[in-house]
């Protein structure tokens, strides 16, 4: 599954079995430069990312900075909530942090 493709595996001679890393994520703060939308019926954050920052894979970025409104690794935004979109000129240094956090 591409979701997992950036994710290190583990395995040990002791323990042959493969493992994922456990993936840690930045916070994400607020920001002027953030977006807020209401989700529609049909909106998932991987077509929120596509919309917004031409990636789905980049789905966690918009999931992980509205914490409080969903399961954090839940596709589907609610209904009738606004989101928190970070804006598309922060994404570099989310990834940066992510990728810092995760080496």
């Amino acid at each position: 599954m591409a979701r997992y493709s950036n994710i290190k595996i583990i395995t040990t001679p002791e323990n042959p079995k493969r493992r994922y890393v456990t993936v840690k994520y930045p916070e994400i703060s607020l920001n002027f430069s953030d977006i807020y939308v209401y989700p529609t019926r049909g909106d998932r954050y991987d077509t929120l990312a596509v919309a917004y920052y031409n990636d789905p894979s980049l789905w966690w970025i918009i999931s992980r900075a509205n914490p409080t409104l969903t399961n954090a690794d839940s596709l589907i935004p609610p209904l009738g909530v606004q989101i928190r979109i970070p804006g598309p000129s922060r994404v570099a240094s989310i990834l940066s942090d992510f990728n810092t956090m995760n080496q």
